[in-house]
């Protein structure tokens, strides 16, 4: 059974400031929890169904307090519809060195306030799919750790790392030989061009594209051609990063 103090605790992470205040965040579901329990970050405590304890025994921490709960119990604590299986609360991790030289070998996914938790939770999926180092999110997009994110990033938020930065006095200070690229109508078609998986891809939200002082910072802009007959009006912002991030390492 969970303790009332514990339960306010977990309901109280659903919200941002309390995640901020507390340093920790909940990762929700059996598949996402035992992902987190593989990785390095650290679990403050773990509520599991007796079922799922009992089927997963071996690979549940004893060093991380557990507390055997009811599906009732976990549906009621967290955002998920239901949850039959596990909820834990982790720390939220350290923000890693981000070296300005890292785009001059590898392939940064950059987000200008891309809002909707649920595409950033995809586009976090897809930088882990691809091995990027890691994605830099401006101030005004989702937050990496709320719930809805997590699920959606199906793991990955256990793998990627995150920076936060505001895009346009950080791009600036990229070295001029680092390729700057962000998706545009009237850009190149990304079909007829043969990239490397080097520089920043800057992806904006679905409904404004990139802010203006961010498209400025561009040294490239791609365009991703419609299909014979397509009449589609846009692609939503996952989508359009799937195809872009392909066409990088298409040749790798």
């Amino acid at each position: 059974m969970v303790s009332k103090a514990l339960g306010k605790y977990v309901q109280s992470l659903h919200q941002k400031k309390y995640r901020q205040r507390h340093g920790a965040f909940l990762v929700e579901g059996g598949k996402s929890v035992l992902e987190l329990l593989s990785s390095d970050l650290e679990t403050e405590h773990l509520l599991v169904t007796a079922e799922f304890a009992s089927q997963n025994h071996a690979r549940l921490p004893g060093r991380v307090p557990t507390t055997v709960a009811s599906e009732a119990e976990l549906t009621q604590l967290g955002t998920l519809a239901t949850n039959t299986t596990a909820l834990a609360v982790v720390r939220l991790p350290a923000e890693q060195p981000l070296h300005l030289t890292l785009p001059e070998s590898a392939l940064l996914l950059a987000l200008d306030e891309v809002r909707d938790p649920g595409n950033l939770g995809t586009l976090l999926r897809l930088a882990d799919w691809y091995g990027l180092p890691g994605v830099v999110l401006s101030p005004g997009c989702a937050d990496a750790y709320a719930p809805k994110t997590v699920a959606a990033s199906m793991g990955a938020f256990a793998r990627v790392r995150v920076w936060e930065r505001d895009l346009a006095e950080w791009l600036p200070t990229l070295a001029s030989a680092v390729g700057i690229f962000g998706a545009d109508l009237e850009g190149d078609n990304v079909h007829r061009l043969h990239l490397q998986p080097a520089g920043v891809l800057v992806m904006g939200s679905e409904s404004h594209g990139l802010t203006p002082a961010v498209a400025a910072a561009l040294t490239r802009r791609l365009h991703i051609p419609r299909g014979a007959g397509g009449q589609a009006e846009s692609l939503n912002v996952a989508i359009s990063a799937a195809i872009l991030l392909d066409n990088f390492f298409r040749n790798q």
